[in-house]
């Protein structure tokens, strides 16, 4: 119930901020907040210390394709060995399917990088939604609720979650830091990265019960 809440209220999210984008109405908030990350009296230097851009590069690559894929590849490969057949299957298609939407979006609304700040890192494709936001959040909030199966103990279940959410706000508000995405991107990201995940999330649950993951119990829990 809690996943089926989750998808619904991120989809609406999600078309909210798409409809702020297309008229036009966001670009005020957008342009606040990405000037609140320079200095008031020189835009092309970031608040915080010398080494805040630094580190937030650093953050930014758990969201890069070449990160995230290795990171699929490493747990996927895990499944395997470990005969999990249908949790590889269900990572792959979940973080491939991930993968073709937020292009798909990209494409459909072909927004603009903004150039309200000087960009602290490269970029190249179109901004709305962030991919960087959207991957991140759809990788590990399901890996988390994957994982969240293999133990029985609430705790354990909840640290998964509030690590993998803190991941996703880091590499998402690195985004808007360094100047290459709009906060309403990553906003937008955020969302339909839940959205996604969250209907994984279901799919996994509808699978165990049909018997296609079996849920392993915490031996050490006593």
């Amino acid at each position: 119930m809690l996943a089926l809440l989750a998808s619904v209220l991120s989809i609406w999210a999600f078309i909210v901020l798409a409809g702020e984008v297309a008229r036009g109405d966001a670009k005020h908030f957008d342009r606040t907040v990405l000037l609140a990350t320079r200095t008031a009296d020189d835009p092309h230097v970031p608040v915080g210390p010398a080494r805040l851009p630094e580190v937030a590069r650093d953050i930014t690559a758990l969201g890069s394709e070449i990160v995230l894929t290795l990171i699929v590849l490493a747990v996927a490969g895990f499944l395997l060995l470990n005969h999990d057949y249908y949790a590889m299957s269900l990572v792959l298609a979940t973080t491939g399917g991930g993968f073709v939407l937020g292009t798909a979006l990209k494409l459909a609304f072909a927004r603009e990088r903004p150039d309200v700040v000087p960009h602290l890192a490269i970029v190249s494709s179109y901004s709305f939604p962030s991919g960087h936001a959207m991957q991140s959040s759809i990788i590990y909030w399901t890996l988390a609720a994957l994982l969240a199966r293999l133990v029985d103990r609430v705790w354990l279940k909840v640290y998964l979650f509030v690590t993998a959410t803190c991941l996703t706000l880091l590499v998402g508000s690195s985004r808007v830091y360094l100047g290459v995405h709009y906060p309403t991107d990553v906003l937008a990201g955020w969302s339909a990265g839940l959205a996604w995940a969250s209907l994984c999330w279901l799919v996994a649950r509808y699978l165990q019960r049909r018997g296609k993951l079996e849920q392993h119990i915490d031996t050490a829990s006593g």
